[in-house]
């Protein structure tokens, strides 16, 4: 830095008696911390990552995309992912917060190593509650204070909001700094007078900066950032003695001993602050990591995710709707890492964990996510998937978020089971399957009590002649019947009643018939399942059974006949 400002005024012995004047219970110093958090026994290349939500009770898919880099990072480098709840703002806290956070991201398979817990914290570099911190971050503010880069601001709001407007009116960058930064050069009696009175204060960091000037840091995920040097006296310690967010990530990443900070690119622009911070402390920063942002498609244009548009945006969507969490993981996966879904093509049975992940696979613009993508991977994994997985997942899904489809899958397992067995193995297995909710409307109907004529019968076939149809299936139904001897009869029963025994004849001279055999099949399959649009008829009925089946039937019949 080329700036010509100048460390405090005040002497050596000033500065001595101005940290204990403004922080008189603090008498650990720095390096006393270093000894009590010293560097980790890791191998070689090992990242070390945390994840830092605030404990406000609305975890989203941001803290999940976040997190999954972070596990991956961390796990797949032989190192340490940490929980660690930024709670400096204590009136957005919400009980449970913590319990909260621990179990949605467990849900999708993110575990730490270290960190806060609903019963206490896990791990030998805590505490992991940042308010629990407070004696920390005053040990190393009071070490600022030593040095001359630190000092104590007695301005009112009333005050900050009379420098903002006048900086407005007479076009000046906002902020408090140089000239405006009114009490960067107080005597110590005033001070003394001041913090004797009980004028509260917070304490600001002196910057040495000048914008003039740059500085380069290489981004883990885009590279060499050149940017303007920090000019602005911000704010390390509030009030209360809780740090603000920019003071805190400093002091705990150092201590927790993080090796790679992957945050946000909203966190770009106050980069600088963060950069002067760990040079005047004289402490090497971790390897920043800006992600960018998650957006949707809205028409031609992408935005971003939006907590109040988007009901996406919030993990608890996903366990309440009975996403299947390894899907969930693998599509952001592939948003996270360009290549992973390559990777996953050419390792099919591969898990998650044995995918190299790594920041310069990451992308610096904006990430889309996509639901149609989301259900596309989902279909895949399902149909790749053994009914009994998918009746366990579904089994325990409704357990806690669909209690009233539980009966529906526990009263009888075996029948539940033949029906998510309906269409699956072979080369082209069904991929209709997409997530709980989804799951349970889709085969609704083969509960008699879910069960509703959703859709019209063909309404080319008549009344009367439906109903002929349908009491001349009863007449030749066979249960025993395999695929093809039933499709036989119903092409039969097509013919004796005047419909044509293959579309095409049908096509070829539409006066000579009343339709053609799929119009009778589609007969049939609303009468059993109350859709246009089901599984394969003859595998539905065998499921079914041939009492629920004839029941389904008489009951059509009956509609006509009514």
């Amino acid at each position: 830095m080329k700036s010509d400002k100048q460390a405090s005024l005040l002497s050596t012995e000033e500065r001595e008696e101005l940290a204990k004047l403004l922080y008189p219970k603090i008498t650990m110093r720095p390096e006393d911390y270093e000894g009590i958090y010293p560097p980790r026994e890791l191998p070689a290349g090992a990242y070390v990552t945390r994840l830092g939500p605030s404990p406000t009770g609305f975890i989203h898919l941001g803290n999940l995309y976040s997190a999954l880099a972070d596990e991956r990072l961390a796990h797949g480098s032989g190192g340490v992912f940490i929980l660690r709840v930024e709670d400096t703002d204590n009136k957005r806290e919400i009980p449970g917060a913590v319990d909260l956070i621990v179990s949605s991201l467990a849900y999708f398979g993110v575990e730490f190593d270290e960190g806060a817990t609903g019963e206490g914290d896990k791990g030998g570099y805590g505490p992991y509650r940042q308010r629990a911190r407070a004696e920390i971050y005053q040990s190393v503010a009071c070490r600022l204070i030593r040095m001359g880069r630190a000092y104590p601001c007695f301005c009112t709001e009333e005050d900050l909001t009379e420098m903002r407007a006048k900086q407005a009116a007479e076009k000046h960058n906002p902020g408090y700094y140089g000239a405006w930064a009114k009490h960067r050069d107080l005597p110590l009696e005033e001070v003394r007078e001041l913090v004797s009175a009980g004028a509260p204060f917070a304490l600001r960091f002196r910057s040495m900066g000048d914008p003039s000037e740059s500085f380069t840091v290489n981004d883990g995920i885009r590279g060499p950032l050149t940017m303007p040097e920090n000019d602005q006296d911000f704010v390390l310690l509030k009030a209360d003695g809780i740090p603000t967010y920019h003071f805190a990530h400093v002091v705990d990443d150092h201590f927790m001993r993080v090796t790679h900070i992957l945050r946000g690119e909203e966190w770009l622009a106050t980069l600088p602050y963060h950069w002067e911070l760990f040079q005047t402390l004289g402490i090497e920063p971790p390897v920043f990591c800006h992600t960018t942002v998650l957006m949707k498609m809205e028409g031609e244009t992408k935005r971003k995710l939006s907590k109040r548009k988007d009901p996406e945006l919030g993990l608890d969507y996903y366990r309440q709707l009975g996403y299947y969490p390894p899907a969930v993981k693998r599509y952001l996966l592939t948003v996270l890492n360009s290549n992973y879904e390559e990777w996953s093509l050419a390792n099919p049975g591969a898990g998650f964990d044995s995918f190299p992940f790594t920041t310069g696979k990451m992308g610096s613009s904006g990430a889309l996510f996509d639901l149609d993508k989301l259900h596309n991977v989902s279909k895949d994994m399902f149909a790749a998937m053994p009914a009994g997985e998918v009746y366990d997942f579904l089994l325990s899904w409704a357990s806690t978020q669909a209690p009233e489809d539980y009966p529906l899958l526990a009263d009888d397992p075996a029948y539940a089971l033949a029906i998510l067995d309906i269409g699956r193995g072979g080369e082209n297995p069904r991929k209709d399957l997409v997530y709980g909710r989804q799951i349970m409307e889709f085969i609704g109907f083969f509960f008699d009590g879910r069960f509703r004529r959703e859709d019209p019968f063909p309404e080319q076939i008549e009344a009367e002649l439906a109903a002929k149809l349908l009491e001349d299936y009863l007449t030749g139904y066979d249960a025993g019947d395999d695929n093809a001897a039933w499709f036989d009869k119903v092409r039969a029963l097509g013919v004796k009643h005047g419909f044509a025994a293959k579309p095409k004849d049908y096509k070829n001279e539409p006066d000579r018939y009343k339709g053609h055999v799929g119009d009778v099949s589609s007969l049939l399959r609303v009468a059993l399942s109350g859709r246009r649009n089901s599984p394969d008829l003859w595998e539905v009925q065998q499921v079914m059974g041939e009492g629920r089946a004839r029941r389904r039937i008489e009951s059509a019949i009956s509609h006509f006949r009514g």
